[in-house]
């Protein structure tokens, strides 16, 4: 199984949720964490995984042959970033807005375009007691996290139950975390912020058919706007998870939830069980 753990927007609890999820499961089940937010990847900071392996992560950037090129600017006029430009006699390569696509070496009429690779970022992997770890890191002042992202998806394991700490927002990286996902909580808080970006990010689950549920945290134990539109919605409420200053201090030292607070941890086996019913039986009511 596949569970996405992601949000409208940063801050919400997203790594709370991850982690504490992976260590309530790994005595039950083979568990996979892969920490996709790989601009500010931050579950190793709970899990303190023995990282044992880091492989790069590439795209393929043009490299032009001027002795062979007549300096036509198709392939300037095809890229669709913009990564490429002709200015007289002269071919400007732009690689930080290369997307990799390979259009200019196919579709140069003279073959004078070749591809070398750029390393973009990194994926480490490792173990941290029985969970199997996996995260991605983006070299920083790079662009494109989605090829990191994929790569770290490489590494789930159909025989194992994984779950991705997705980046947050709704934009590209957001929606290669949570393509092919089985399920995907979604992570908020009971604010005018929260609502609005909670909104958004059901509204890509919608366009991508993947059934959701929501988790909402920092909550104060009143109806909250929040309710009132996952009820409308028809999107289950799974689980609240009160605003609580112990709560705020375990994570501060780096310690997980369900670590800090045991009692927590049937807490979140029922909530895996809960996704297990919608995803398997198809109970969830959601009125897509």
């Amino acid at each position: 199984m596949l569970i996405t753990v992601a949000s409208g927007k940063g801050g919400t609890g997203k790594t709370l949720i991850a982690t504490s999820l992976a260590i309530s499961l790994k005595n039950t089940y083979p568990v996979k964490l892969l920490d996709c937010d790989v601009e500010e990847p931050n579950d190793y900071i709970f899990l303190k995984p023995v990282i044992t392996g880091n492989d790069p992560v590439s795209i393929c950037v043009p490299v032009i042959n001027e002795q062979i090129c007549d300096f036509c600017g198709k392939c300037a006029a095809i890229c669709a970033y913009k990564a490429l430009a002709i200015w007289g006699k002269q071919v400007m390569i732009f690689p930080e807005l290369c997307h990799g696509c390979g259009a200019c070496s196919y579709l140069c009429p003279r073959k004078a375009i070749s591809e070398q690779p750029r390393i973009i970022g990194a994926v480490e992997s490792g173990y941290s007691g029985k969970i199997c770890f996996v995260q991605g890191r983006l070299i920083v002042g790079e662009a494109m996290s989605p090829p990191v992202i994929r790569k770290v998806k490489s590494h789930a394991d159909k025989n194992a139950i994984n779950i991705i700490d997705a980046p947050p927002g709704t934009a590209c990286p957001v929606i290669t975390a949570v393509k092919d996902s089985d399920f995907c909580l979604l992570v908020t808080e009971p604010t005018p912020f929260g609502l609005n970006d909670l909104t958004l990010a059901v509204n890509v689950l919608k366009r991508l058919e993947i059934p959701c549920g929501v988790v909402i945290n920092r909550n104060l134990g009143l109806r909250n706007e929040i309710e009132d539109y996952c009820q409308k919605a028809g999107i289950p409420v799974l689980l609240k998870i009160p605003l609580n200053a112990e709560i705020a201090r375990l994570y501060s030292r780096g310690i997980t939830l369900v670590e800090g607070m045991p009692e927590w941890q049937k807490v979140f086996i029922e909530l895996f069980q809960r996704i297990q019913g919608i995803v398997y039986e198809g109970n969830s009511n959601t009125e897509w």
